[in-house]
């Protein structure tokens, strides 16, 4: 029990799995009497289960247990698509409402692989990696484009396809604004402005520096204990704006006043929910 004056926290964790119409134990005893049976080629559909688990209350779901956070999905390009960031973020607000309107006397947080699904950033977050140096009409990022219903549209070829939109603004040290694009009224309106003149705009000198030190990123020259600033690229990328940012799913949790909380890259199975799949 939490001391008096503070609130239980309890933490739920998150995990999939996709079980296959074939699963079957591959080895038996049988009795001497039994011949051999051909069974079925290759795994067979697929169905894939998404959970919130806790210590204290088992799987999410309200107490009479007609609610529930759980998810079924048939992936692949003839079902259901992929479960991607935005059915992960769908979920998670599932699971926010749920532990709001039936656990509200307990803070909450929510435990997730630390997988791309997961820790995707939100649809044009900043990122310096593939920025020109000077202004630019076509800079922008690129995301998946979706029909109205919200699918996944395809290409002749089977890829998703893509759309691009504008990046985020970024933010000066003080905390205002700094947009990225130029303003109605200037000569080029509407262009990406590029990383000299974002860097002028910050008092960082980028129409001196190179837009980037080699051919990749890790060319650049890393002093420790200090930020790198020998290219337009790195010094973008160390700033603060561009450091902190948040998954999308972080961001959405935060307005909920759930905290989000990734496990490490290749954890040993560390997820206690790995072990309540049958």
């Amino acid at each position: 029990m939490p001391p008096p004056g503070c609130r239980r926290i309890i933490i739920w964790y998150h995990d999939e799995s996709t079980f296959y119409a074939h699963d079957r134990r591959q080895k038996r005893w049988v009795h001497s009497s039994e011949t051999a049976k051909p069974y079925k080629k290759g795994e067979g559909a697929s169905q894939m289960v998404a959970k919130f688990f806790s210590a204290e209350y088992g799987f999410l779901r309200s107490p009479d247990g007609k609610e529930s956070a759980r998810v079924l999905f048939k992936a692949g390009k003839n079902c259901k698509g992929y479960f991607d960031n935005e059915d992960i973020c769908q979920q998670a607000a599932t699971a926010a409402a749920l532990v709001k309107k039936y656990y509200c006397d307990e803070d909450h947080v929510f435990v997730f692989d630390n997988a791309r699904t997961h820790t995707k950033r939100a649809e044009g977050a900043l990122s310096a990696l593939k920025m020109p140096k000077g202004p630019s009409a076509n800079f922008g990022v690129d995301v998946n484009d979706l029909t109205e219903d919200g699918k996944l549209k395809y290409k002749p070829d089977g890829k998703i396809l893509k759309k691009r939109v504008p990046m985020s603004n970024g933010r000066f040290a003080d905390g205002t604004e700094q947009e990225f694009y130029f303003p109605a009224g200037h000569p080029q309106v509407g262009l990406f402005k590029g990383m000299a003149v974002i860097l002028d705009e910050r008092k960082l000198d980028g129409s001196k520096k190179k837009a980037q030190r080699g051919e990749k990123f890790s060319d650049c020259k890393i002093v420790p204990d200090m930020p790198a600033r020998c290219c337009c690229q790195r010094t973008l990328f160390n700033e603060p704006d561009f450091l902190n940012i948040d998954s999308a799913l972080q961001a959405e949790m935060r307005e909920q006043g759930i905290e989000v909380i990734f496990l490490p890259k290749f954890h040993c199975e560390l997820n206690p929910i790995e072990q309540c799949w049958g």
